[in-house]
C-alpha cells in the first residue's frame, strides 16, 4: 500500500533544485516540489508527499483530516499487533 502524507512547507529553497523543507508530523523532510511549479507554493502551505515528492497542494482542513485518518490507522494496526502478541501462539490442541 502506498500512502501520501501531508506536510507543511517550512522553507522554499532558492538554489534552483526545486526543493523545499516540510514539517511532516514533527519531522523535517526535504521534498521535491517540481510537480507543483504552477501552484505558487508559499511557506505555510500544505502538500501531499509521497516518496519525497510533493504531489498536490492541500488546504489546511484536508491536511488535518488526512493526518487524523493516518493516526487512526496506525492505532488500529498497533492495537491489532498487541492483540496478536497477547493471544496464544500455539495451534489448537498443541501446547
Amino acid at each position: 500500500m502506498c500512502l501520501g502524507i501531508p506536510g507543511q512547507v517550512t522553507e522554499l529553497l532558492d538554489d534552483g533544485s526545486q526543493h523545499a523543507w516540510a514539517d511532516v508530523s514533527g519531522a523535517r523532510r526535504r521534498v521535491n516540489v517540481a510537480l507543483l511549479e504552477d501552484e505558487d507554493l508559499k511557506v505555510g502551505d500544505w502538500v501531499l508527499i509521497h516518496v519525497g515528492f510533493a504531489l498536490a497542494k492541500l488546504d489546511e482542513q484536508e491536511a488535518a483530516e488526512t493526518l487524523q485518518l493516518l493516526e487512526g490507522m496506525a492505532k488500529a494496526y498497533t492495537d491489532e499487533l498487541e492483540a496478536m502478541a497477547s493471544s496464544s501462539t500455539s495451534a489448537p490442541g498443541q501446547s
